[in-house]
């Protein structure tokens, strides 16, 4: 039987065998040196250890929140329309300026009005004359018609008239305190106490009883509302401790490091079918202006204090196939993996339900390359809570 290979391609072949041989030992003893030192590793010895940074297991008191966007609106908003026409003679501030309730804003031309009030004493004086008067025959009269003088139909006239003048006064009256309105309608004052905006009639423009637009708005900043919407889910909860006692509220500002507080005060009676959210409104009374209408922050409702929760750094938290775990590091500082259950997220605080206790170490940075029983050192900052 003929050779598979003849001599001439055998002489071809034999160097590429040759490194095939010579290389495949150098391979095999590198992935053989790679398993022992991985499995070195696991065992906490041979390998060099791995730095990371841990944080203590505590157990502390933490605030069971529920959180959404919410939107401040101003306790009262007032349009200023005027209450009678005239011409506006007097602007007594400015634009964006806190003013009072009753401080006077506009000054329309009182001169007819002063006039009219003028008028209506006048007619009240005259009235009362023609009621003396009026009296006074009625008195004469009735002397008169007990002697017999004059017939009780003559008599009864002159009490008619006596009648008439009264009603005429109390009349006059009424017109005397109409145009004494009138005169303070010409001054306009403002309602409430809050902050102007921009004014809308200036100086100079006549203006009509109730007319549009109106002359300035005034929003009332101090207290202020927040309304915000949370998932019906929480609604049960809320009801339920608002009925124990006041919910704190805290209002965290997205653009800045700042914060104000209030209390919850409504709960819509009805749950939004669409979004199923229920609405909620909290006041604060907002003195220091941090908060302003028609910003937009973040709402922080507390509903209780849970006592002794086991809290660690969300950080710490790493979800795997088998669901969420934490490395905890034993006393001879290897990491061993550990199965936990997370109640929720506070912050950057997560609260365990099960799989850690008090006192425990967890890795909160490096865990990336850590395995099961891997020996590590630890890092500056571990010692931070």
């Amino acid at each position: 039987m003929n050779p598979i290979f003849s001599k001439r391609e055998w002489a071809r072949l034999l160097p590429a065998v040759l490194s095939a041989a010579t290389l495949l030992p150098a391979s095999q003893f590198i992935s053989c040196s790679q398993q022992n030192s991985s499995a070195a590793e696991k065992k906490g010895g041979g390998g060099p250890a791995i730095p990371v940074v841990v944080a203590p297991v505590v157990a502390k008191t933490v605030p069971l929140r529920v959180e959404a966007i919410g939107n401040v609106e101003p306790f009262a908003t007032v349009a200023i329309k005027a209450r009678v026409d005239g011409q506006i003679v007097k602007v007594f501030f400015a634009d964006g300026q806190e003013v009072a309730a009753g401080q006077p804003l506009f000054q329309l031309d009182p001169r007819p009005f002063q006039a009219s009030l003028q008028q209506a004493e006048a007619a009240l004086l005259r009235d009362k004359a023609q009621l003396d008067r009026a009296r006074t025959q009625q008195q004469r009269y009735q002397d008169l018609l007990q002697k017999n003088f004059i017939s009780p139909d003559a008599y009864a006239q002159f009490v008619t008239n006596a009648d008439t003048a009264a009603a005429a006064v109390r009349s006059s009256e009424a017109a005397l305190e109409n145009a004494r309105l009138q005169l303070e309608y010409a001054t306009i004052r403002s309602p409430i106490s809050g902050r102007t905006g921009k004014i809308l009639i200036q100086l100079g423009n006549l203006v009509k009883a109730n007319d549009t637009p109106s002359l300035v708005v005034i929003n009332q900043v101090a207290p202020v509302y927040l309304s915000f919407a949370v998932p019906e889910q929480y609604l049960g909860a809320i009801r339920k401790y608002m009925a124990i006692g006041k919910l704190p509220v805290e209002a965290r500002l997205q653009e800045a490091n700042s914060s104000a507080s209030g209390e919850l005060a409504f709960i819509d009676n009805t749950v939004d079918a669409v979004t199923g959210t229920v609405k909620l409104r909290a006041v604060f009374q907002n003195q220091d202006r941090v908060l302003w209408p028609g910003q937009f922050v973040t709402a922080s409702v507390t509903l209780r204090e849970q006592q002794d929760a086991i809290v660690v750094p969300s950080q710490a938290v790493q979800t795997g196939p088998k669901g969420q775990f934490v490395f905890v590091i034993t006393p001879g500082l290897l990491a061993e993996v550990r199965e936990v259950a997370v109640e929720r997220v506070e912050g950057v605080q997560s609260i365990i339900a099960r799989g850690l206790k008090p006192g425990e170490s967890v890795v909160t940075n490096g865990q990336s390359r850590l395995v099961s029983g891997a020996k590590v050192s630890l890092s500056p900052g571990a010692a931070k809570s």
